[in-house]
């Protein structure tokens, strides 16, 4: 068969089900390849917004997807959403045309060396030098992006290998079985817990695997020890357990930084060094480390584990839980957590009441957005201060529920990364919060929400400028830049783009604002001017906490 059905045979042998993409003339054969498959085209109106679509579907299903680019500035519009996914951990196929292998070894119409360009930002890169290569190139990278830890790979076809013939066919996907840390290793770890005095455990990236979860949670209702999220974690514990400790992540010390202050042993499950850097946390390099990951520690120094159970998360905890079952587990010293946990919770419904008019403070709208999204619905959230108030005030039940940038932490995100949600489950409610500059940088995709009738709402907070940098730049220098900027007539932008649109600037709107929303069928729009008056005043209450434990 021609190498572009071999391609595609392929591609539906391993499982992938959604390509998201802007075509080019490159990549044409390959598109009508497409057309005749089981996988599902979605145009994109930008490649970037096709990657973030590709991403949050990876993210939620642990599949990658297809997202598609042509030659040189297709494959650079790409790079970014690909960076993110890779460095988020979210499983990801990148395919991209080229020019005819007669004209790459000298200047021509768009060539670039795509290959070279991806391999600082995937798993993998590799060009496809012959169509009989092809069962193997896509076995290897899809195996490569689903394995732990998952991220994006790169396959380039050139546009006259695509027309080439091949008698080859798809290699079977076969499946093989993590392992899990040695027993002996396991035995140790239980030793270092078990004569711990107030451990505490930080739960990043990899404890959302839906086995790992389930796992953490059975060692915590068994040991009673607090777990503190990363943005990356969120939900690998309910919000409505005792031993949920909230997200750590901010740079400010927090009331659950006390807590870690005072533990003797901090167990990390999934983290990575990236989430949240151990210098903040680990300032002196004396904690006591039970390493739980995937794959060994990364080298840091403030990072340097006593312990480390290397292999398959949730085999590792399930190992602990049988030795705790079997032998037991002395009192630990948890009052500091419990306290904490206490604290952050009086603290979360503060403002849940307010009745501003002309702004709405950011914990309000949190609090309204949480109310308002059943357990499996999903937050996903963009990259500015609206980041670190998701972070720090949204919580949730299920693992995978909320979506936050936070290793490449670009911006952009949220609108098609809904659009990728969406077309995970239909039948799960989609909520973005994003900031006006973000929302603006993918804000072409509204388009195709419409086009695909995605029951989606996205929530902007207008400030007119780049909050987070305003922020970060008075905190440092008591001033900041000029970062203003002008925004659209969001109502009549909503309107030409065919979404429900509103504008909300009383706090006793919002509620009901959303409440229609969801209810909408279709994409929906809802701008509120955000009291960005919060973030100093935030930032000067956090450095006033005092632990009363």
């Amino acid at each position: 068969m021609k190498a572009t059905d071999l391609l595609v045979h392929c591609l539906e042998r391993e499982g992938i089900t959604h390509a998201f993409g802007v075509p080019g003339e490159e990549n044409a054969d390959f598109m009508f390849s497409l057309q005749s498959s089981s996988i599902r085209f979605v145009l994109a109106r930008h490649e970037q917004g096709a990657a973030f679509m590709a991403e949050a579907y990876g993210r939620l299903t642990g599949n990658p997807a297809i997202c598609l680019g042509t030659l040189g500035p297709g494959a650079t519009n790409l790079i970014t959403g690909v960076a993110d996914a890779n460095m988020d951990h979210a499983p990801m196929l990148v395919l991209t045309g080229q020019g005819a292998t007669t004209r790459q070894h000298k200047e021509s119409h768009q060539i670039m060396d795509v290959v070279s360009m991806y391999r600082p930002v995937t798993k993998w890169a590799h060009a496809v030098r012959h169509p009989d290569n092809i069962p193997e190139v896509v076995r290897q990278a899809v195996r490569s992006a689903r394995a732990e830890k998952p991220g994006a790979v790169h396959i380039e076809l050139a546009e006259d290998i695509a027309k080439l013939d091949s008698a080859q066919i798809a290699l079977e996907p076969r499946r093989f079985r993590r392992p899990g840390p040695d027993d002996k290793v396991v035995d140790q770890a239980f030793e270092l817990l078990h004569t711990a005095r107030c451990p505490i455990i930080i739960a990043g990236n990899g404890a959302i695997r839906k086995r790992a979860s389930q796992q953490l949670r059975r060692f915590c209702e068994q040991t009673g020890i607090g777990v503190m999220c990363t943005f990356m974690g969120k939900g690998s514990v309910r919000l409505d357990a005792d031993y949920c400790l909230f997200t750590i992540g901010l740079q400010q010390k927090d009331y659950v930084s006390y807590a870690l202050d005072r533990a003797d042993l901090v167990i990390t499950i999934g983290y990575d060094l990236v989430e949240y850097p151990p210098r903040l946390w680990n300032p002196t390099a004396d904690k006591a480390i039970l390493h739980v990951d995937f794959t060994p520690a990364g080298i840091d120094r403030e990072y340097h584990p006593r312990i480390e159970l290397v292999g398959d998360i949730a085999h590792a905890l399930w190992a602990l839980n049988e030795r705790v079952a079997a032998r037991g587990m002395p009192a630990h010293e948890l009052d500091v957590q419990r306290w904490a946990r206490r604290c952050m919770q009086e603290d979360f419904a503060v403002h849940a009441e307010d009745d501003t008019e002309g702004y709405i403070r950011p914990q309000k709208a949190i609090w309204d957005v949480r109310q308002a999204l059943g357990e499996q619905d999903v937050l996903l959230s963009g990259v500015g201060a609206h980041k670190m108030w998701i972070g720090r005030y949204y919580h949730c039940y299920e693992p995978n529920t909320c979506l936050i940038p936070n290793g490449f932490c670009s911006m952009g995100m949220p609108l098609p990364g809904a659009i990728g949600a969406h077309l995970v489950d239909p039948r799960r409610k989609i909520f973005g919060i994003v900031g006006d500059g973000d929302f603006l940088m993918n804000v072409q995709e509204m388009e195709t929400a419409r086009r695909l009738d995605a029951d989606i709402t996205l929530m902007v907070w207008e400030d007119g400028g780049y909050g987070l940098i305003s922020w970060k730049q008075d905190d440092e220098f008591g001033r900041h830049t000029d970062l203003a900027f002008g925004n659209p007539d969001w109502l009549r932008l909503a309107e030409s783009f065919g979404w429900q649109g509103q504008y909300i600037a009383n706090a006793r709107d919002l509620r009901p604002a959303i409440a229609a929303a969801l209810a909408h069928r279709g994409p929906s729009l809802i701008v509120i001017p955000i009291d960005y008056r919060e973030n100093q005043l935030l930032t000067r209450r956090l450095g006033e906490i005092r632990s009363s434990i």
